[in-house]
C-alpha cells in the first residue's frame, strides 16, 4: 500500500475514524472522571554504610547491588507487613476482624491476610547510586497513605535492628558456653604445669640449667687439665722406675741430695788423698770408706722417697682426674634430665598459652557480640517521614488524555484500514492500475471542479501512465 492508496482510505473513512477516536477519548476521560482518587505518600530511609563501632566489620563506603536488593526484599517481606499491623493494632478492630471473616472465612491468620493486603498498595524504590530507600504508599485517604508509608518504615527499620541483634544474641551464648570451657581448659593446663614444676623443684628453669651448663663446662676444663697432668706425672713416673731416675728434675733439684752428694764427693776427695798417704788399710782409711757408704746409701735412700713422691702424685692425679670425670658424668646426665624436664615443661607452658589464647580469643567474641546483641541503634535512619499529599496521584486525567489521544489515533487508524479490507474500493488511478493490470491513458476531473475551467470551456488534462503497446503505435 502506497502512502497515497493510504490518504485516499483515511479521506473516505474519515468520519468512522473521527467517530472511534472521539469514543476513545471521551471513554477514557469518563472512566478517569469517575474512577476513585488515589493519593500517594512517599517515605524515605538511609542506610549507613561505615564501619559498625562494635563489631568493627568494614562492610565498604558504597552499598552492593546485592545488598540493596535484600534491603528492598526485608521491606516487602511478610515479617515487616505482620509487624505493620502489630504496631498499629489493626487485628483489634471489630469491623476489620469481620472483613476478615466475609473475605477469608477466618482461615490463617488476620495479620497475614491485612499484611498482604497492605503489600498490594507499597512500593519500594532503591536509589541507583545511593543508600537511600523510598517507600511509597497508595491509598484513597491521604492521611491514611501518610500513616502506612511511616508505618511500613518505622516496621523496617525494627525489623532491620532485630535481623541484627538475634543472630548477636544467639552468638553470644554460644561464645559464653565456650568461654566456659575455654577458661576450664586454660585452668586444667595452668593446674598441670604447677605441678609439674612442684614436682620437679623447677622455679626458674632456664636459670637453672644456665647454671648447671656453667658447672659442666667448667668440670670440663678441670677435666682437661688434670688429663694432661696426669700424663705428664704418669710419663716422669715411668721415668722414675727406669734407670734415669736419679737424672729427674726432682732429683737433680732436691737439696738434701744435692747436699748428700757434695759431702759423697768431698769423702771421695778426701779418702783418695788419705789412701795415697796411709794406704788402704789404715784406720782412717778404713773410717773414710765406712762414711761414704753410709753417705752413698743415704743418698739411695732418699733418691727412693723423691721417686716413690713422684709415682704417688701421678696416683694422685690419676685419682683426680677420676673424680672429676665422675663428676663430668653425673654433671652431664643432670643437665641433660634437666633439659628433658625442661623440654617437657616447654609443652606444657605451650598448652597454657595456647589455652590463654583461645580462651582470650573466645573471651573477645563473647564481648563483642554480646555488645552487638545490646544494642538499639540500627543502621538505617529515616530520611524523610511521609506527609499527606495535598494533590491525587491518580487518575492522572492529562496523562490519560494524552494516552487515550494516541491510542484513540492508531485505533481510529486501525478502524479505518479494517473496514477497508472488507470492502475494497477504488479510490485512486493506482487502484485501477492494480485492478484492472492495464495502463492508464489520463483521466478527466469531476464535472464542475475549478481545476476542469480555464477560459471558459473545458481542457481535458490528459496524463500518460505507462507506454502504449508497440500495436497501437504502428496503427
Amino acid at each position: 500500500m502506497t502512502f497515497a492508496q493510504f490518504m485516499s482510505i483515511l479521506r473516505a473513512r474519515w468520519k468512522v475514524a473521527l467517530a472511534v477516536l472521539l469514543a476513545t477519548v471521551g471513554l477514557t476521560l469518563l472512566i478517569s472522571l469517575l474512577m476513585p482518587k488515589q493519593y500517594k505518600a512517599i517515605a524515605s530511609v538511609v542506610i549507613d554504610f561505615k564501619p559498625d563501632p562494635i563489631s568493627a566489620m568494614l562492610n565498604g563506603g558504597i552499598p552492593t547491588p546485592g545488598f540493596m536488593a535484600t534491603q528492598v526484599d526485608i521491606i516487602q517481606s511478610d515479617r515487616v507487613a505482620q509487624r505493620v499491623v502489630r504496631n498499629l493494632k489493626l487485628a483489634d478492630n471489630p469491623q476489620i476482624r469481620k472483613q476478615w471473616q466475609d473475605e477469608a472465612n477466618g482461615e490463617g491468620s488476620i495479620e497475614s491476610w491485612l499484611g498482604t493486603v497492605f503489600q498490594k498498595n507499597m512500593d519500594v524504590v532503591p536509589s541507583r547510586e545511593s543508600s537511600v530507600i523510598q517507600v511509597s504508599y497508595k491509598a484513597g485517604d491521604p492521611r491514611f497513605a501518610a500513616a502506612l508509608a511511616n508505618a511500613f518504615v518505622k516496621a523496617y527499620i525494627d525489623t532491620s535492628l532485630e535481623l541484627r541483634v538475634d543472630p548477636a544474641r544467639r552468638y553470644s551464648n554460644f561464645f559464653e558456653a565456650q568461654s566456659k570451657e575455654a577458661r576450664e581448659a586454660l585452668e586444667a593446663a595452668q593446674t598441670k604445669l604447677s605441678s609439674f614444676q612442684k614436682d620437679n623443684g623447677i622455679i626458674a628453669s632456664d636459670e637453672r640449667l644456665d647454671i648447671e651448663n656453667a658447672r659442666l663446662n667448667e668440670l670440663s676444663t678441670q677435666l682437661t687439665a688434670l688429663q694432661a697432668l696426669a700424663a705428664e706425672s704418669s710419663s716422669r713416673q715411668a721415668q722414675a722406675q727406669g734407670a734415669q731416675g736419679d737424672r729427674m728434675q726432682e732429683v737433680l733439684n732436691n737439696s738434701l741430695i744435692l747436699g748428700i752428694k757434695a759431702d759423697i764427693n768431698r769423702g771421695e776427695a778426701r779418702l783418695q788423698e788419705m789412701s795415697t798417704r796411709y794406704g788402704d788399710s789404715h784406720p782412717s782409711v778404713l773410717e773414710a770408706k765406712a762414711n761414704l757408704a753410709e753417705l752413698r746409701s743415704r743418698l739411695d735412700s732418699e733418691t727412693k722417697k723423691v721417686v716413690s713422691g713422684v709415682g704417688l702424685n701421678n696416683n694422685v692425679n690419676r685419682q683426680r682426674e677420676a673424680d672429676i670425670r665422675a663428676s663430668l658424668e653425673a654433671q652431664r646426665a643432670k643437665v641433660l634430665k634437666l633439659k628433658a624436664v625442661r623440654d617437657e615443661g616447654l609443652v606444657i607452658m605451650r598448652d597454657v598459652e595456647n589455652a590463654q589464647r583461645a580462651y582470650d580469643a573466645v573471651r573477645q567474641r563473647y564481648i563483642q557480640t554480646n555488645l552487638e546483641s545490646q544494642t538499639t541503634q540500627s543502621n538505617v535512619n529515616m530520611l524523610t517521614e511521609a506527609v499527606p499529599p495535598i494533590t491525587p496521584s491518580s487518575p492522572r486525567l492529562v496523562l490519560n488524555t494524552l494516552l487515550a489521544l494516541l491510542g484513540g489515533i492508531l485505533l481510529a487508524i486501525g478502524t479505518a484500514l479494517f473496514l477497508e479490507l472488507r470492502d475494497r474500493r477504488v479510490r485512486n488511478l493506482d487502484d485501477v492500475v492494480a485492478a484492472l493490470d492495464l495502463p492508464v491513458i489520463g483521466n478527466l476531473d469531476k464535472p464542475g471542479s475549478k481545476s476542469g475551467k480555464r477560459g471558459g470551456h473545458s481542457i481535458m488534462r490528459q496524463r500518460l501512465l505507462a507506454p502504449l503497446p508497440e500495436s497501437g503505435r504502428g496503427a
